[in-house]
């Protein structure tokens, strides 16, 4: 019989144990998981659970039978942080991973918005909204579209911090090893694109002529193809940038273009007869899928513009996870300790505007004031209300968690510290 993460109702240790912060959402921890109803992973039984404590490190190599046996841990040991394992195993619970016996794993793709540039100067709602958008991109432009995956087959959950999770439930995949998993993370992050695949050369022998003692001279022509329009993948990906390259060209100041693709590096004359050049030919361009109207040096200027706009098209999914065929990743229902938000299953609908701000915070979490020391003064728009923030405040209890969480604000006022909070 498997061991099982039963365990008795009982305090898993002292809460004095804990600093004012950690004791703060530890409560309200509690009381989110007395009515927790958990939202069980598919054959939750072959998962590996783990689990970290508020001021603890992770204990793991946990099973569960039940639904019920899942909800009486939660609530007795409270943990800041919840996991299951991305892989199916024979023997979930032992703790050794070689005698666990793997049988298969999801295929999950993670965007986490510290992955984004320039996410230190956002705020939290800031990069919530770019990361929804890389997931928005992830999901139609990759998943669906081009890796042929269906809405049943995918199942995407806002990660209760700072992005997204896709899960990829389907027979096709739970045997794919840790390379082809790395291939797939390698597709939708443009490793590897190589343009001489995607515009490939072709060259034309345009006739022959006699000049003199015998000798015979053709006349050759070098030019790149352009994918046609019934392709697919990055090269329908790279046809559609090519036409939007050609007109910034046509329409922009040539400065202008310098800055859109740095790695043009071509005199302001040469862009400038391109322009004209291009505003003559390339709607033949398109139709003929072929680049033969332009001189190769024309040719070269395209090529490097799009070299810069194809990581703009790729996917900021976080490397390591996807190909790690034993990762242990966020519980849904469960609460994230550094936000106090949970980890929420979404539709894809659903994910067009998502706000977890707004969607994702406990409805046990109440309105009640309570007081919060900030760091920093900042603003936050939270279960529709937008708040000021400065100095020793109040703020309802569902903010508390998170700023408390997000180390925006310590619970309590400095002014009135004291040892025991309740």
């Amino acid at each position: 019989m498997e061991e099982t993460g039963r365990a008795p109702l009982q305090k898993p240790f002292m809460e004095t144990e804990l600093d004012a912060n950690s004791r703060f959402l530890f409560k309200l921890f509690r009381r989110y998981y007395r009515g927790f109803k958990p939202d069980m992973p598919d054959r939750f039984t072959k998962k590996e659970y783990g689990f970290i404590p508020f001021g603890k490190t992770m204990q793991r190599h946990m099973a569960f039978t039940s639904p019920e046996d899942l909800k009486t841990f939660m609530f007795s040991k409270v943990p800041a942080h919840s996991y299951y394992s991305t892989a199916y195993y024979r023997h979930p619970s032992r703790p050794l991973m070689e005698d666990k016996e793997w049988m298969g794993a999801e295929l999950i793709f993670d965007l986490d918005a510290d992955h984004l540039a320039g996410a230190e100067k956002m705020t939290y709602a800031q990069m919530m909204v770019q990361i929804r958008k890389e997931m928005i991109s992830l999901v139609d432009d990759f998943l669906y579209s081009d890796l042929g995956f269906d809405e049943k087959q995918v199942h995407i959950c806002f990660s209760g911090g700072r992005g997204y999770h896709a899960h990829i439930r389907s027979n096709d995949i739970y045997t794919l090893g840790t390379n082809e998993r790395r291939e797939l993370v390698d597709y939708v992050s443009c490793m590897g694109l190589d343009m001489d695949s995607v515009f490939p050369l072709h060259t034309d022998i345009l006739g022959a002529s006699s000049v003199g003692n015998g000798m015979v001279r053709s006349s050759v022509r070098t030019f790149r193809l352009i994918p046609s329009a019934e392709e697919g993948g990055w090269k329908l990906k790279m046809r559609e940038a090519l036409k939007l390259i050609c007109k910034n060209i046509a329409e922009e100041d040539p400065k202008h273009i310098k800055a859109i693709y740095p790695s043009v590096n071509s005199g302001i004359p040469t862009l400038e007869k391109l322009s004209a050049h291009l505003r003559k030919c390339s709607e033949e361009m398109f139709r003929t899928n072929s680049m033969s109207a332009l001189s190769t040096s024309e040719q070269d200027i395209l090529i490097k513009a799009l070299n810069d706009v194809a990581p703009t098209l790729s996917s900021e999914v976080d490397k390591p996870v996807t190909p790690d065929i034993k990762r242990l990743i966020r519980l849904p229902g469960s609460l994230h300790g550094k936000t106090g938000l949970r980890v929420t299953p979404i539709t894809r609908d659903q994910l067009t505007d998502y706000d977890p701000l707004q969607s994702a915070v406990p409805d046990c979490f109440t309105a009640d004031p309570i007081k919060v020391t900030m760091s920093r003064d900042m603003s936050l728009y939270m279960k529709d209300e937008e708040i000021s923030l400065s100095g020793e405040t109040e703020v309802p209890e569902y903010a508390a968690a998170f700023l408390v969480g997000r180390k925006y604000a310590s619970y309590g006022w400095e002014s009135q510290r004291r040892d025991k909070l309740f």
